[in-house]
């Protein structure tokens, strides 16, 4: 009977995620420190980086080997990645704290019809069981079923399913089965296949017996089962006991026989050779009629087949001797491929090395370019003659970020008071600092280490002047302050920079929306600072 089987779609087969853990078998969303980096799939056997990203171990070693060496993550974050974005396998370490938290999470299994719930470290065990997973077939048929229908697939409809015979250890088919006809269960004497099972039961339990082949030495004795093994088995046994029998009888048909248990005259042996005749043996092929033919004719019969046989294994152990001298040609043959296999890959391994190493440097050239680029950009923007322009575009989404606490605050590129003068910048804070917090805009002056202070006077005495500067030339908003001899924010920078000192009510927010000016234009506003020459 045919079984309903689930579409393909409907399940996933085994071993699928071979990277992450799918999301959707959570049943909460997982936050995104249990998340891939590159996968975007639930971390397996997490590996946390030196920038602190995570990734799953497969995805590590397929982004160190397949794609650029930098991390994903920074990447996206951004422009100039760091020294710690370099992936490397040395360089990161499995995070044993949220291997631990990811294997508790509450999971269940996505297949239709599964009802399974755990946690996540029991989800694979469940997925080499769960019954609604499909499989391919081991006998090599080419059908994929749910697991649940494979012992049916197998005794019913697989072609290729087989079962061993319980009478002739044979491996037949199963859809054959009906039809194998065993060789044991009926001998070759037509007459006997009708025995029913009374009679096979009485043979199998009847007493003790000697073996057909006493009379020339043979010592063993057994029921009729243990009689037909030992038999086939002292084949090659009973032949050499007939052999001298037959031998001595050929030389003196009158003489009597002696054997191992005693004397024997050639009727015994006559009635020996009528029960080989008969089948009774393990030498059923041996054809001898004791009422047509003498006792040397038999012996003849019996040396042919012996030279016959003798042939047969000498031409056997010449096929084996030709196959051994094949199998060590091939063994030679399969060590060299083996061996060019080894060199092959040990130099594959040597290129990926290379071009890991050349990614490497192709990223550390990528941070320098960039830092290159940046110094470019500043130089082009620094004064050296104390005057200095300040542009800041985007005005309202750099206003939206300091509002909701993001980057309250902004610095302009480094500048000058002269050419060997002092290094300063600026410090606003779009909405507003201290007293102005939410109401102005604060704009600050700070005193930068330079490279020329160990030249310079201190404290900084010049005067600056704040310039918030109206596009359409009709007002312009200026503040203007002397630095204090005793501040810290004016003496000599022992730091990279001076706290910063200046005007937090510097502008009023609600003027920068007035209609008679224009200090924001093209969502662009303009910030000059002056600073004398003179003390």
């Amino acid at each position: 009977m045919a079984q309903e089987r689930s579409s393909p779609d409907s399940a996933p087969r085994e071993n699928e995620f071979v990277s992450g853990y799918p999301a959707s078998i959570c049943d909460h969303i997982p936050g995104s420190k249990y998340l891939c980096c590159n996968c975007h799939n639930i971390l397996k056997k997490a590996q946390q980086t030196l920038c602190g990203h995570r990734y799953c171990a497969p995805c590590l070693t397929w982004i160190i080997r397949n794609q650029s060496a930098i991390c994903l993550k920074c990447e996206e974050e951004r422009s100039s990645p760091s020294e710690d974005s370099y992936l490397a396998q040395d360089k990161a370490f499995n995070d044993t704290a949220i291997n631990k938290e990811i294997s508790e999470l509450r999971v269940h299994c996505e297949i239709l019809g599964c009802n399974w719930s755990g946690v996540l470290r029991d989800y694979e065990d469940h997925q080499s069981v769960c019954d609604f997973v499909e499989i391919h077939c081991h006998t090599g048929c080419g059908e994929t079923l749910q697991r649940k229908f494979l012992a049916e697939h197998l005794d019913h409809e697989c072609p290729s399913s087989t079962s061993v015979c319980q009478h002739c250890s044979r491996r037949i088919r199963k859809k054959q089965g009906q039809k194998h006809n065993c060789e044991k269960t009926f001998s070759k004497d037509p007459g006997s296949r009708k025995l029913d099972f009374q009679a096979k039961a009485k043979n199998n339990h009847s007493s003790p017996a000697d073996c057909p082949f006493a009379p020339l030495g043979c010592t063993f004795r057994g029921s009729k089962d243990k009689m037909a093994g030992h038999e086939q088995s002292a084949a090659v046994a009973h032949i050499a006991l007939v052999l001298p029998v037959l031998l001595q009888i050929q030389n003196d048909p009158s003489a009597a026989v002696v054997t191992e248990n005693g004397y024997s005259d050639n009727r015994e042996v006559q009635k020996l050779a009528i029960k080989i005749h008969n089948g009774k043996s393990a030498h059923k092929g041996i054809s001898t009629d004791c009422g047509d033919h003498d006792s040397s004719a038999t012996g003849c019969n019996l040396m042919a087949r012996i030279c016959a046989l003798e042939a047969r294994i000498q031409v056997a152990e010449n096929i084996i001797m030709v196959m051994n001298r094949e199998i060590d040609v091939t063994s030679t043959k399969l060590s060299a491929a083996l061996e060019e296999i080894e060199q092959q890959y040990r130099k594959v391994q040597a290129c990926e090395v290379k071009i890991s190493d050349f990614h490497c440097a192709i990223a550390r050239n990528d941070i320098e370019i960039n830092k290159l680029h940046a110094q470019m950009a500043t130089l082009e923007q620094t004064s050296y003659d104390g005057i200095f322009l300040w542009k800041i575009s985007d005005f309202t989404r750099k206003c939206q970020v300091a509002s909701e606490g993001r980057a309250i605050s902004l610095y302009s590129p480094a500048f000058y008071t002269a050419r060997y003068g002092y290094k300063v910048c600026l410090r606003i804070y779009l909405n507003g600092d201290g007293t102005g917090k939410g109401s102005h805009i604060s704009l600050f002056f700070a005193i930068m280490k330079g490279d020329y202070d160990v030249l310079l006077p201190w404290p900084f005495r010049h005067k600056v002047t704040f310039m918030l500067l109206d596009q359409s030339n009709h007002e312009h908003v200026i503040d203007a302050f002397r630095p204090d001899p005793m501040s810290v924010s004016f003496q000599r920078p022992v730091t990279d920079m001076n706290v910063a000192s200046g005007c937090p009510l510097f502008c009023p927010l609600s003027k920068l929306q007035s209609t008679s000016s224009a200090y924001v234009k093209d969502n662009t506003m303009f910030i000059r600072c002056i600073i004398e020459a003179g003390p």
